[in-house]
């Protein structure tokens, strides 16, 4: 059993623990606030972005003339993955789920024979490949020192990303993230950027716009994509970039909560052993002082 000071010092120990939880609970929902915001109205413009490329890329196929970028490399021998992880951890299973993704679809490329490439972005998503996966380890983008993510973050992974595409280091590029739903869900997700892949969606009648619309570009469709996929692989990351904040934020709400909880329950466990120890020390206390008076 353990003595009174051990029991105390631990009690003290825990509650000093549950202070700390419970103002990173606080911080990351103030941040989580605004993490939110950001991605919630990234998305508009990226669903727009990709409805309209994905109309010029039904309209071009896959012809010789269509950008590199978009018919690729006519091969998917060499992959590249882009695993795009926090900086910080204390974020439950955020990080760890991300790298885990990543992991099996490494270790099923292997298998089927391709070569992979990593490309981290995120001390944590390296720290996790590095055991069994440095090997393979290309890069690393650091934006530890990034107070708050802007699209010129976004381009200086997207640009790393395409003057490794135009060396021919790759052939297929992907990109790994969480989505954010709400803060006890954010869902781990691969995506596909080089080459540029973009779903024609059904036109809803709410937008007033038939999905057969034949439309006149100028200059051609395949102009117009070699200036624009670019930036499609810029603005796919930045709302990556942006999901994984808000994920972020949210799974470290939900961790530091659980962790303020637990804590609290651990108080009241020691608590309730530290007074029956007192209680026991107190009795034995007493039948020494009885039993030395019996004795006289």
């Amino acid at each position: 059993m353990a003595n009174l000071k051990d029991l105390k010092t631990r009690i003290s120990s825990v509650k000093s623990t549950r202070k700390i939880t419970k103002a990173m609970q606080m911080v990351a929902a103030a941040k989580l606030r605004r993490a939110q915001e950001a991605a919630e109205m990234a998305r508009p413009y990226a669903e727009r972005f990709n409805a309209v490329m994905a109309s010029l890329a039904s309209s071009v196929g896959e012809s010789d003339t269509a950008p590199r970028l978009l018919r690729g490399t006519g091969s998917d021998q060499t992959q590249l993955l882009v695993v795009m992880t926090a900086e910080r951890g204390l974020c439950g299973g955020f990080n760890a789920n991300i790298a885990k993704l990543a992991k099996q679809h490494a270790t099923r490329l292997l298998q089927q024979g391709k070569t992979v490439k990593i490309l981290t972005v995120g001390k944590k998503g390296r720290d996790a490949l590095r055991r069994d996966w440095s090997d393979h380890f290309v890069g690393h983008v650091d934006l530890s020192d990034v107070k708050r993510l802007s699209y010129p973050d976004a381009q200086r992974i997207a640009q790393d990303v395409l003057e490794r595409f135009d060396d021919e280091e790759f052939d297929v590029a992907t990109i790994f993230y969480s989505i954010f739903h709400n803060v006890v869900s954010q869902e781990p997700t691969a995506k596909q950027i080089v080459p540029a892949q973009y779903e024609q969606e059904e036109t809803s009648e709410e937008s007033g716009v038939e999905a057969d619309t034949p439309y006149d570009y100028e200059p051609s469709e395949e102009e117009i994509l070699r200036d624009l996929l670019p930036r499609g692989v810029a603005t796919q990351i930045f709302s990556a970039l942006l999901e994984n904040a808000a994920s972020e934020q949210g799974a470290r709400m939900s961790a530091m909560d659980n962790a303020t909880r637990n804590a609290g329950e651990m108080i009241d466990n020691l608590t309730i052993e530290y007074n029956r120890t007192r209680q026991a020390v107190i009795t034995n206390e007493l039948i020494e002082i009885i039993s030395g008076a019996e004795a006289l």
